[in-house]
């Protein structure tokens, strides 16, 4: 009997640290760190891809991506999501090196775990929510894209897709980038349902997801994945501490 009474009292102890572990809004992942989104064209899990297209390529001694769809990344209207870059003009090719490599580094990337969210949606199961974007990215992206045009600043959903491809919708005007991005921060932050933040850390501290990197000097979006998962570990440690008084009550149950 006391055998069975000290199995129970271990098994609730385990179950309250491990839920208490978890995600607060998300309970069903506890990875953090070198994991794939499950999403509409990623792998699995990370793995190498020794022949990652262009602006891709950074990812690929550990990526979530394949060959084929890094080099779909690369186009436009791609059977990736059918997306039509240039949706308001013709996109300015240093606008849209940024979005390739937005592409890139969702699609590739396995550090983006401490961000993951689930989400109920056809295509995908699993987002990224609040990526702290470093800020010269960020700054970058909004200023080399001022001179192009869109029509909207939310390009997740609200689209005409009669085509086959988006297409602004009725009575939505084209404007440069700055009329519906007023900031490199509305830019990030909006355009993908706020699957970044701008961060006010910069490249290189370690606190924030670098869209750019040179990889013959390693992938600096590892130490900062570990960074977020480590502070998530310890806020939810303080989470299952509380919890502990409440069973007391249960554990004099058990034992007596």
């Amino acid at each position: 009997m006391a055998r069975l009474v000290t199995t129970q009292l271990l098994l609730l102890l385990a179950w309250v640290i491990a839920w208490g572990a978890q995600p607060t809004a998300s309970r069903a992942r506890t990875e953090l760190l070198d994991v794939c989104m499950d999403a509409k064209h990623h792998k699995e899990k990370p793995s190498p891809e020794d022949k990652l297209h262009e602006q891709c390529s950074p990812w690929k001694k550990k990526a979530c991506c394949s060959t084929n769809t890094s080099q779909e990344a690369h186009k436009d209207i791609s059977y990736l999501y059918r997306f039509n870059w240039d949706h308001c003009g013709k996109m300015e090719p240093a606008c849209k090196r940024h979005f390739i490599q937005d592409t890139c580094l969702y699609e590739c990337s396995p550090n983006l775990g401490p961000w993951i969210q689930q989400v109920d949606q056809s295509w995908r199961k699993e987002r990224v929510l609040d990526v702290p974007l470093c800020k010269e990215d960020c700054q970058r992206w909004w200023e080399d894209c001022r001179t192009s045009h869109t029509c909207k600043s939310n390009w997740h959903k609200g689209w005409n897709w009669t085509s086959g491809f988006n297409q602004c919708p009725v009575g939505a005007a084209c404007h440069p980038f700055h009329f519906y991005f007023p900031t490199p921060a509305a830019l990030c932050e909006e355009i993908w349902s706020h699957s970044y933040k701008a961060s006010n850390y910069s490249r290189g501290s370690g606190r924030c997801i670098q869209m750019w990197f040179d990889p013959a000097q390693g992938n600096p979006n590892e130490e900062v994945a570990r960074f977020y998962a480590e502070a998530m570990s310890e806020a939810a440690l303080h989470r299952a501490w509380p919890l502990l008084p409440s069973l007391v009550p249960l554990l004099l149950f058990l034992l007596s």
